[in-house]
């Protein structure tokens, strides 16, 4: 069966909606745990959250982030820093990938409060969380389950000072972690169920074939790929579930890659960018001043002429 162009358009749709539905969802998301712990901020005197030359990105106390980018300066050959406020969790959304925020979070109120460098198993963070010993499970990674962990203990009464505040923080950017990693892992698995129809009949379809990272969307409408993790061993780990993609990959990118790989595949699915489609219509140089010339040239009247 051939591959009608329509079905692949209305793959790469989809794979747009699902992208914009995703930072509308992931907003919301962040919005809600940042306007929670607004007091806890505040009181903390605001969070250092990644601070890796070049890349910086703080929340203040008055839970706006300052961001930092350096770039070359091709005229001076000078590297150049700028810091940029981002004011909306949007914008913010749009730069990071939420789980890193959380992460992001977690660890720097882990630092403020003065805790170990590491989490040292799920026991401890139980403990920190009041959550009764009957309703304790065990976890080899100690983020797997903090959500549930935080919700059964949340303590909603104001923090005592700055270190109650960041070790109730850094639980609560544990819990949205994971919180978060398991709303992208469902997107995935929304997306094949949506998918199934039309890779059936586009067939297996690479999306990303680097050095050190593969990526591809299957028969039936399901992500899989390899990847070289940033670790010692520098061998390739194998991809084969939506739990394992969100670790990562950000939903966010690998829809709009996929819509990207497909469009350039298959010209025509996607529409034209305004604008395009109107340089062939306008007139060239030349006919342009020939019709000067003609508007230019003296009027001549027929009938003089002819005497």
């Amino acid at each position: 069966m051939a591959t009608s162009r329509n079905d692949l358009g209305e793959l790469a749709a989809d794979a747009a909606l699902e992208r914009t539905d995703f930072l509308v969802q992931a907003t919301d998301q962040f919005q809600a745990f940042v306007k929670r712990n607004e007091e806890r901020i505040r009181d903390a005197g605001g969070l250092t959250l990644i601070d890796e030359d070049p890349d910086y990105l703080a929340i203040a106390p008055d839970l706006t982030f300052r961001s930092r980018s350096r770039f070359l300066d091709e005229s001076t050959g000078e590297w150049v820093s700028e810091t940029e406020v981002i004011e909306t969790a949007a914008e913010l959304i749009e730069l990071y990938n939420p789980a890193d925020l959380y992460t992001a979070f977690a660890e720097a109120a882990r630092e403020a409060a003065g805790l170990e460098a590491e989490p040292t198993g799920a026991g401890e963070l139980l403990e920190t969380a009041h959550v009764p010993a009957a309703e304790t499970f065990a976890l080899d990674d100690p983020y797997v389950g903090a959500a549930d962990s935080w919700a059964a203990g949340r303590d909603e009464t104001a923090p005592t000072d700055q270190q109650d505040a960041a070790r109730r923080l850094y639980e609560l950017a544990l819990a949205f972690q994971d919180r978060s990693q398991r709303a992208e892992a469902r997107l995935f698995e929304q997306f094949e169920a949506e998918a199934e129809l039309l890779t059936a009949v586009l067939g297996d379809f690479v999306v990303v074939d680097d050095e050190d990272e593969r990526l591809t969307l299957g028969l039936n409408g399901s992500f899989h790929g390899e990847v070289i993790p940033d670790d010692e061993t520098g061998e390739w780990r194998t991809l084969g579930s939506a739990d394992d993609l969100v670790e990562f990959y950000d939903p966010t990118d690998v829809f709009g890659d996929l819509a990207d790989a497909l469009a350039e595949a298959f010209p025509g699915i996607a529409p034209e960018p305004e604008g395009e489609g109107e340089a062939e219509d306008a007139p060239d140089a030349a006919d342009v001043e020939d019709a000067a010339d003609v508007e230019d040239a003296p009027d001549v009247d027929p009938d003089k002429d002819a005497k």
